[in-house]
């Protein structure tokens, strides 16, 4: 492992490196026109060079998990929140389980999941039940959560109603305290905003020379990442330890938008747009494990989500001579597609 990256995993775990997000912040939940001036200063803390939030944009910014010992919640609701709260930050403790790479829900979420423009995942609990184009379903909270096990950890989800998944939806619906449901109006940091499409077309040549220069000193040359023992400091960005060829951040543009606004570590916002885009198409150009919807052809795959899903990645598309995602490699895990993914039907028939 490199020296800096040595240096700042002992500032990770001394807590001594001091990230947007990861010291208490006041819980702020009201439109942008209403803020107050502290409340802004507060929000580009949060949020370095990100937009501002504007007047008719709803502004949350949950609270913290220091703050949930002053609630007036009873102490076994505390109790899952927290457990909650430990396995978001931590997922790597059901590896081998949930688990088979080396992410964990805070690796694109973060801050904790509170974070604007970090994917915060208060939404969901505001949104959910809600129609997917992804599975083709209304889809819970729960099963919200299965899928980015499946897709973004590679793993098991843990099953419905079960106190791992029960404890990951109560931290959820904390942290959105005070947020209506089904809130109509724009939510201010939502996501990973869509970033302009770039100057240039995304080149994953000039890509890698960037991600040389800003991203391999974390996640090493190599896209491997980085662990200290067992413990993993930096995720790894492609390859059987990372992401398969379902999860959202595979998109070339979901994954621009995430490191323009979050990357490098420390320093959100200092590449241009154009290094964002052109770095988010030289990772998404590696292998990594298939997609679970794999049907066990690339062609027949595609047929079925080319035009919604795999328009925006690199699947199945031609780099350095080879077909990507034209395997049946399935990562550290033994099965394509966990069980506890099933079709939904309503209408009764």
């Amino acid at each position: 492992m490199k020296t800096l990256t040595k240096t700042l995993f002992s500032l990770v775990v001394s807590g001594s490196l001091l990230l947007a997000g990861a010291t208490a912040h006041a819980q702020i939940t009201k439109y942008g026109k209403d803020l107050s001036d502290a409340e802004r200063e507060q929000i580009k803390l949060l949020a370095p060079n990100a937009p501002s939030p504007k007047d008719n944009e709803f502004v949350h910014i949950p609270p913290s998990i220091d703050e949930l010992d002053a609630t007036k919640l009873h102490p076994k609701m505390k109790e899952a929140i927290r457990r909650g709260h430990d396995l978001f930050v931590d997922t790597q403790q059901l590896y081998g389980k949930n688990v088979y790479n080396n992410m964990n829900c805070s690796s694109c979420h973060m801050g904790e999941g509170r974070l604007p423009f970090a994917g915060p995942i208060w939404p969901a609990a505001v949104v959910l039940p809600s129609f997917r184009p992804k599975n083709d379903h209304v889809n819970s909270l729960e099963e919200r959560i299965a899928g980015c096990f499946t897709y973004s950890m590679n793993g098991m989800p843990p099953a419905y109603g079960s106190d791992d998944m029960l404890a990951l939806s109560a931290y959820i619906q904390w942290l959105a305290t005070g947020v209506p449901m089904y809130l109509k109006d724009k939510m201010y940091g939502r996501g990973y905003p869509r970033l302009a499409d770039a100057a240039k077309k995304p080149d994953a040549n000039r890509g890698e020379v960037a991600y040389q220069e800003n991203c391999s000193i974390c996640h090493d040359d190599n896209g491997a990442g980085a662990k200290e023992g067992d413990h993993v400091v930096f995720p790894a960005l492609w390859g059987d330890d990372s992401y398969n060829w379902g999860a959202g951040i595979s998109r070339v543009y979901t994954l621009a938008s995430f490191i323009k606004y979050n990357m490098p570590l420390g320093k959100p916002s200092s590449l241009n747009d154009q290094q964002a885009w052109d770095i988010a198409q030289y990772i998404n150009s590696q292998e990594r494990p298939q997609d679970p919807r794999y049907t066990g052809a690339i062609k027949q795959t595609l047929k079925l989500y080319s035009d919604t899903f795999h328009k925006h990645s690199m699947y199945g598309q031609k780099y350095k001579g080879k077909v990507l995602g034209d395997h049946s490699n399935v990562g550290h895990k033994d099965f394509l597609k966990p069980d506890i993914l099933r079709p939904r039907d309503f209408s009764g028939k």
